[in-house]
């Protein structure tokens, strides 16, 4: 009897091991990261894993990630949004207003850490302290930083009259944000904001500029969520000065740039990540917002459509990409 129930003691000792074993290993987290698809996916991506690796999240042992991208087509992020959910990620990060509507439409119970242009204005959260339900993240203050490159043309080109606005149509929420610091910058500076123009994607994109072209217009801003390569491509054909928030702009061969710190903010929301993923509530998680802005000023393609920027302007600048 007492040889049975050693045997027994080690067997039932033996059985239990491998599941005690399991049981200390650090759980798989899973990251959902929904983005536009346009100029700065590649550098969301990398900050995005870089930092959470700086945190001591090891990808592929105890986190992994589900990156989903619209490739331009906003129309298709609900859907994304939506297998995000169905997935059961733990997080979802959203860059820029489009993704972060569509992922709060999708769930209400997954913390959501936006990257986005305005989440109080744009109506994502019910203040910048105190968040509330599922959102927290940043707020890139896109708003304003648009109706600054019109302030900076007027610096730039001394003799610029008029300066097109080239919104998202797809993207009504900020875009209504966009249009109206475009005209409050217009009147501030004299600039007439003309024509103001919205397309559905970069595929619209090459009539837009043709009819830019056609009314004369000096220079164009265009909405951070249009910030693609195609566009930038499409404004150097036209030599047409262009101008948007995201530094991944003036990278793909736009004019300037003028916004957050993109390597910084993109980094940050890995550390709302982290804090969720501690167990923090994402709805006590104060909204942050920049405090560094960058000008970025392309200098090939000046040279490309026929501008001369004047020294003490390019002297402003933070980064000059040759």
């Amino acid at each position: 009897m007492r040889r049975r129930s050693l045997i027994a003691l080690v067997a039932a000792a033996t059985a239990a091991w491998p599941l005690h074993g399991r049981a200390q290993r650090p759980p798989m987290a899973r990251i959902g990261a929904l983005h536009i698809g346009n100029a700065d996916a590649e550098a969301f991506r990398r900050e995005l894993r870089d930092g959470l690796r700086e945190l001591g999240h090891t990808e592929g042992q105890n986190i992994a990630f589900e990156f989903r991208s619209a490739d331009g087509k906003l129309e298709r992020l609900p859907e994304l949004a939506a297998e995000l959910v169905k997935l059961k990620v733990d997080v979802i990060v959203a860059l820029y207003t489009p993704c972060a509507v569509a992922a709060k439409q999708a769930t209400t119970e997954i913390p959501i850490v936006v990257v986005a242009g305005d989440p109080l204005e744009t109506g994502l959260v019910a203040s910048l302290a105190r968040p509330g339900n599922n959102i927290t993240g940043l707020s890139l203050m896109a708003g304003p930083l648009h109706g600054k490159c019109v302030e900076l043309f007027r610096d730039m080109l001394p003799n610029v009259r008029t300066v097109a606005a080239l919104g998202n149509e797809t993207d009504p929420v900020f875009g209504k944000i966009f249009a109206e610091q475009m005209q409050l910058a217009g009147r501030a500076t004299g600039i007439a904001i003309t024509p103001v123009l919205n397309i559905h994607d970069a595929e619209e994109a090459g009539a837009a500029f043709a009819a830019m072209v056609t009314v004369r217009a000096d220079a164009v801003v265009i909405q951070g969520s249009l910030s693609t390569k195609r566009v930038a491509e499409l404004a150097l054909e036209h030599r047409l000065a262009a101008a948007s928030v995201p530094r991944s702009f003036a990278n793909a061969g736009g004019l300037m740039s003028y916004g957050w710190d993109e390597p910084t903010s993109l980094r940050r929301s890995a550390l709302f990540v982290h804090k969720i993923l501690l167990g923090g509530n994402p709805a006590e998680m104060p909204i942050e917002q920049p405090i560094k802005f960058e000008l970025a000023i392309n200098l090939k393609t000046a040279k490309a459509i026929g501008v001369s920027i004047p020294p003490l302007f390019l002297s402003r600048a933070d980064t000059i990409i040759e």
